[in-house]
């Protein structure tokens, strides 16, 4: 997709805003439920129609569905599959798996998307502290999701808060090369391309209202480079190392950054 410039993220109204979160909630039930049917022997499709009945359930469309052809209402993406996985009834869950589950959600017109990573069982040692790092990256990144910054302030921030997290966490971590968040509304991905590092102060502002997808994906090891596969989607990493995603749909208001796919029932 190919993002044209603009001078500021566009900005929602607040009653946009609570619509989106309207949206995101469903998101977030749809995310707690797949977690909660991921046990050994599930297949990624059963964890696929888990999210696609509970979205439909709720009065939502499922936003990835047939998305530029995409086959699912989930992206289900295992180990060192980083996103787009798609849902395969041959795909079975086993013990010590790391899952990412990307979802999205359209309500009255307005999207939410969100993901998240976990473990299957007791996660391997390394692999849980690069989960739990990808979720500590997330959020410091939010933070920097406030009216009167740039675009890359919050590359940057995500940037520094993975290397913090490589002190923290005592592991390497790679940041996935050309892959990143996005503007969101009424479309999936909207302006403008949101990087996961890069210097801060450039870019669109962001102003009162501004919505951004913001989605770090780190892998073990710091290999950053990825290969898609056959299938037009998959994106696995390059040296087969396990890889985390997270995700959250946030605005930048004057009280602060408000997620708008908390994931409350």
């Amino acid at each position: 997709m190919v993002f044209r410039k603009r001078r500021s993220v566009p900005p929602k109204t607040v009653g946009e805003l609570d619509a989106m979160e309207a949206a995101g909630r469903i998101v977030g039930i749809a995310l707690q439920e797949v977690r909660a049917a991921a046990r050994p022997g599930v297949s990624t499709l059963e964890l696929d129609r888990v999210a696609e009945d509970v979205i439909r359930d709720h009065g939502a469309i499922p936003t990835f569905l047939g998305y530029n052809g995409f086959p699912a209402s989930i992206c289900a993406s295992i180990n060192e599959v980083v996103v787009h996985g798609i849902p395969s009834a041959t795909e079975v869950l086993k013990d010590g798996d790391l899952v990412s589950i990307d979802c999205g959600a359209t309500l009255d017109g307005w999207v939410g998307d969100s993901a998240w990573s976990f473990g299957v069982g007791q996660l391997p040692g390394d692999v849980d502290k690069l989960n739990r790092a990808t979720e500590w990256v997330l959020g410091e990144g939010l933070k920097a999701m406030v009216p009167g910054a740039r675009l890359t302030d919050v590359s940057h921030a995500l940037e520094v808060a993975t290397r913090a997290a490589e002190r923290r966490f005592g592991i390497e971590l790679g940041i996935l090369d050309g892959y990143g968040g996005h503007g969101i509304g009424h479309e999936m991905h909207e302006e403008p391309f949101l990087a996961n590092e890069g210097r801060a102060g450039r870019g669109p502002l962001i102003a009162e209202g501004s919505v951004l997808a913001i989605e770090p994906m780190l892998i073990l090891g710091g290999e950053t480079e990825s290969e898609e596969l056959d299938d037009g989607w998959t994106v696995v990493t390059l040296d087969r190392s396990p890889a985390a995603h997270w995700e959250h749909t946030v605005a930048a208001t004057s009280d602060g950054p408000r997620i708008l796919t908390p994931r409350v029932r």
